[in-house]
């Protein structure tokens, strides 16, 4: 008989941890997942004046967008809503399937656009963030990267096929106006006034005078020296993650003649780039989050690191947190001290 209920007991342990496992994908992260986190190894937790404080670890995260208390994250085929007001446990709000990768997101009012690895541009109404719907989709020749949306246009970095202009002003039906064919693969892109920045990987930084959108034309260039995967401009500079050379400096005061003005040789490979006031955050691969002080932009300088467990591809920052999109494990928040 006690055979038996032993027998009983090891059954319904057994089938409790199988369950648990099936459905806690969704869970954010705990105090156990946060100790192993950050002292497992090198690869999981080693720092430099950086806090690991949160994060939501339920699989892959290749892209990040944060607007107030509210985080966005591709997970997969998802996009997934998280709370994060209290920045130590993230709460799960809403989430809707798109065809394809989420690989780049962008946030307006109440409207998510996406892009969708081999499914193009898609538009999300989150104006119920429990229960994000999708309004409209645009389909694209080849795989779509980064995205920026400025007024009432979405410019797409679609590989192999440059960089292509979206009419967004009618949501519910995006459409395709212009496109500029890169000689590169273009990964991300940011446009300021009339001109489109691109990081072109192994064909650098193409600059793109969109004031036009129906015929743009190239202005400039720079090769980096590398491949530019990331962009983000700052006033007259474009800050570059350079995948094998790590962050660049190039001064685009003339879009026709850009200059390197400074550079910092990160130890792994450079994918994407956040720069808020004084400090550039790396995405920096297998290296994790790296810090770079370009207050002096001749002399940057690394002043802080958070090796994540897998994969850095994407950050965004907000405050003195930086959300890092890590392929393999899901979302990191970490703290720098500024």
């Amino acid at each position: 008989m006690k055979i038996k209920i032993l027998f009983l007991i090891t059954l319904i342990l057994f089938g409790t941890l199988l369950f648990s496992n099936e459905f806690d994908r969704d869970l954010p992260i705990n105090e156990w997942d946060m100790m192993k986190k950050t002292n497992d190894s090198k690869a999981t937790g080693d720092s430099l004046d950086c806090t690991l404080v949160g994060g939501w670890f339920s699989g892959p995260c290749e892209a990040v967008f944060v607007e107030d208390t509210i985080a966005y994250i591709g997970d997969g085929g998802y996009l997934k809503i998280l709370n994060v007001k209290d920045i130590s446990n993230p709460q799960l709000l809403g989430k809707v399937r798109v065809p394809s990768i989420v690989k780049g997101i962008y946030v307006i009012d109440t409207l998510v656009y996406i892009t969708a690895k081999d499914a193009g541009l898609r538009i999300i109404n989150i104006s119920d963030p429990t229960n994000p719907m999708e309004l409209g989709f645009c389909n694209i020749d080849g795989e779509a990267y980064g995205i920026f949306v400025i007024d009432t246009f979405a410019y797409v970095a679609n590989q192999g096929n440059g960089v292509r202009i979206i009419n967004v002003s009618v949501p519910s039906n995006p459409s395709e106006i212009g496109f500029y064919n890169t000689d590169g693969y273009s990964r991300d892109v940011y446009v300021v006034d009339t001109f489109a920045y691109v990081a072109d990987e192994n064909k650098g930084l193409r600059i793109i005078n969109v004031s036009n959108p129906i015929s743009p034309i190239e202005t400039g260039f720079y090769d980096t020296g590398s491949s530019a995967y990331g962009v983000f401009i700052i006033d007259t500079f474009a800050y570059i993650a350079d995948y094998g050379t790590g962050l660049r400096i190039i001064n685009v005061s003339d879009p026709s003649n850009p200059s390197e003005i400074g550079f910092y040789n990160t130890d792994g490979v450079s994918i994407a780039v956040h720069v808020v006031d004084s400090y550039a955050y790396v995405a920096d691969w297998d290296n994790g989050l790296r810090i770079i002080d370009i207050s002096n932009q001749v002399n940057p300088l690394e002043i802080g690191y958070y090796y994540t467990g897998g994969v850095a591809v994407d950050v965004f920052v907000v405050d003195t947190f930086a959300y890092v999109a890590d392929v393999s494990d899901g979302l990191y928040i970490i703290k720098y001290p500024m």
